[in-house]
Order: C-alpha cells, then sequence, then structure tokens
C-alpha cells in the first residue's frame, strides 16, 4: 500500500485548504490515458473517492487511488520536496 510522508501530508493538507475543500475531501491520483507508469498519473481534488478507487488514509490526510495507480503506486512512498525555485511539490520514491 502507499505510504505518505509527513511532509507530503502537510502539502496534500495546504492544497486541500487552499481548494476550500469539504471535510473527507483527498487528492485523488489517477492514470487518464490508463497507462500504468508513474509519469503518466496526475493529481486532482476530489471530494469522494471513486467507486473502484483504493482510499489510503495516513497523517490526517486521503488519498484516492484509482485502479492503474494503486498498482503503480503500492509500494511506494509518496513525498514532498522543494524544486529548483523553492517550490514544494509531491515527489514519488521506492
Amino acid at each position: 500500500m502507499l505510504t505518505i510522508s509527513e511532509n507530503a501530508a502537510e502539502v496534500i493538507k495546504l492544497i486541500l485548504v487552499g481548494g476550500e475543500s469539504p471535510e473527507g475531501a483527498g487528492l485523488r491520483i489517477s492514470s487518464p490515458d490508463g497507462q500504468a507508469a508513474a509519469e503518466s498519473l496526475e493529481a486532482t481534488v476530489a471530494t469522494i473517492p471513486e467507486d473502484n478507487d483504493e482510499v489510503v488514509e495516513q497523517s490526517g490526510v486521503r488519498v484516492f487511488l484509482d485502479e492503474q495507480a494503486a498498482v503503480v503506486l503500492g509500494d511506494k512512498t509518496l513525498d514532498a520536496e522543494r524544486d529548483d525555485n523553492g517550490e514544494l511539490g509531491l515527489t514519488v520514491s521506492g
């Protein structure tokens, strides 16, 4: 199952609060083109998971994974780091 680091949880909380998301909302990670590759995944804010989504709840946040994302990220860690411009972004490791 996907692990969510404390740093990633803080970034997700900022994303959800910034979008004024309702309680129970989460970050949905999906593969819009159906490809099972990490670089093809995209993240959006979702108020509820879709029917076949895997729900990961850790560190006070919820992440919804579609079937392809669950396969790709099943043994990975979602983390956060600063880029060269100092902006925080989510990364996948493992």
